[in-house]
């Protein structure tokens, strides 16, 4: 009530009523099924109550409505997620799902989606069989260790692992490696949530032999080492190497576990990254169990790999918990291939480790060559020029490291279309490109183009030019 005594109408009530909006979508678009379109009006009605009840004032029209809805139920009908080109030049790009699969782990992935397959069955003695089976042995033989294990993430990996060897008691980490990964999961809340107290030791930029030699004690169940997967600390700094740390633990008699988050089997050298990225490597230089993602530097299927001791996989295998955070055979399938491929020496039909092995002088010359397209498939109307750049690994692999790649600088002369411009109608193309802004222009990372990405770019910036990209 103002203070005239009169009623203040509640803004949000000039909104239309949902039907009236479900209905004149569907009268525009008949072929948007029922349940998109009520979806949509649904969503759009919402927003636009949550804009009324900051903004009282602000206008609302039925059209306005109507476009809004109209967007998300495109969104909608076309599925989810859809295909991109990945244009920014980070490989391991989290938010366009990390890993391409090579297309032999989709073939895998595909016929054990479709079809009956023996996951748990043992077709010699007709009995029930391992899940892991395959998978477990070429994790192992991979990782030169005693066993191997695998559960549906990197997090999950790390969960098992603490609830298993430390539920009820402490682990020891450093300060310095308390990290906080994707979606704000925080390391502290998933210890916290295995039921395992958690002992930092060090401060945030140095950490010595002895902050863990003073910190273990009875209630100590494990000490673990997390990799800083997504930043670096510089500077005045120090932190205890595995080797160390290893003596210490069998000093004392406590297991050894170092979530490495991104890890791989191939020699890291070859593709210009640090040996740190190499789980044989932490296995051999003492940790009794390493945790990596599968869909990372591995190069396959979302997983939380686990490999080292033999006494310790068999606990986790034991654990109640395991059967929550296992693999689907869909993954399953995909892991297997991939790993099969890496024993075999096949490694550069991933295209994780196919990209990150390009050469330099051959990403020059397919940026050269794209750049002279997207010029002629404009009319001149853009200009377009090949350069060489850096780019970052990402995925929260490997903070700092970055590799030389080739772009090419796309900018319009007139003025008309500036960088977010051209950056939003690729998005909204029919495949939409996900190019990089940068200096004000656009940049289109011709290392993390898949084979046939050229042409969707291509068609992509003609869509823009003619108005065509919705």
């Amino acid at each position: 009530m103002d203070p005239g005594g009169e009623v203040k109408r509640d803004p949000r009530t000039r909104l239309p009523q949902a039907d009236r909006l479900i209905r004149e979508l569907r009268e525009e678009l008949p072929e948007v099924p029922v349940w998109a379109a009520t979806a949509a009006a649904r969503s759009a009605l919402s927003r636009a109550r949550e804009l009324l009840a900051h903004s009282p004032e602000r206008p609302i029209s039925l059209p306005g409505l109507l476009e809004s809805a109209r967007a998300e139920a495109f969104r909608l009908v076309r599925g989810h997620p859809r295909r991109v080109v990945n244009a920014t030049g980070v490989v391991l790009h989290t938010n366009l799902g990390r890993a391409p699969l090579a297309p032999g782990a989709a073939e895998a992935a595909a016929a054990a989606a479709s079809a009956y397959g023996d996951l748990e069955l043992d077709l010699a003695l007709g009995s029930r069989g391992d899940r892991l089976g395959a998978v477990a042995v070429k994790l192992a033989l991979l990782a030169g260790a005693e066993a191997g294990h695998a559960v549906n993430n990197g997090a999950a990996a790390l969960l098992l692992a603490l609830d298993t060897l430390a539920r009820g008691r402490e682990v020891v980490i450093s300060r310095g490696e308390l990290v906080e990964i994707g979606g704000s999961f925080r390391i502290p809340e998933i210890v916290e949530r295995a039921g395992v107290r958690l002992r930092e030791v060090g401060t945030t930029n140095r950490t010595h032999l002895r902050d863990y030699e003073a910190a273990i004690g009875p209630e100590t169940a494990a000490i673990v080492k997390v990799h800083r997967s997504n930043f670096e600390i510089r500077g005045f700094t120090a932190e205890v190497g595995l080797d160390a740390l290893a003596g210490l633990a069998r000093a004392r008699g406590l297991p050894l576990v170092e979530d490495l988050g991104s890890g791989s089997f191939v020699d890291a050298s070859v593709y210009g990254l640090p040996e740190s990225a190499d789980a044989r490597a932490r296995l051999r230089e003492g940790a009794d169990l390493v945790l990596f993602s599968g869909d990372k530097l591995l190069g396959g299927p979302q997983a939380g790999l686990l490999v080292g001791s033999a006494a310790l996989v068999a606990r986790l295998r034991r654990n109640p918990l395991d059967r929550a955070l296992r693999l689907d055979k869909l993954r399953l399938a995909a892991l297997d291939w991939t790993l099969a491929a890496l024993l075999e020496g096949r490694g550069d039909e991933l295209p994780v480790l196919g990209m990150l092995g390009l050469a330099v002088e051959a990403l020059e010359v397919r940026a050269v060559a794209l750049a002279r397209r997207i010029v002629a498939a404009s009319g001149g109307a853009l200009a377009a020029a090949a350069r060489r750049e850096r780019a970052p690994v990402g995925g929260g692999s490997l903070p700092g490291i970055e590799l030389e790649t080739w772009v090419v600088r796309i900018t319009d002369p007139s003025g008309a279309l500036g960088a977010e411009d051209l950056a939003r109608g690729l998005r909204a193309a029919p495949v939409p490109v996900l190019p990089r802004i940068h200096d004000a222009a656009l940049w289109v990372d011709v290392r993390t183009l898949l084979p046939g990405d050229e042409e969707d770019v291509i068609s992509a910036v003609s869509a823009v030019l003619s108005g065509a990209a919705r």
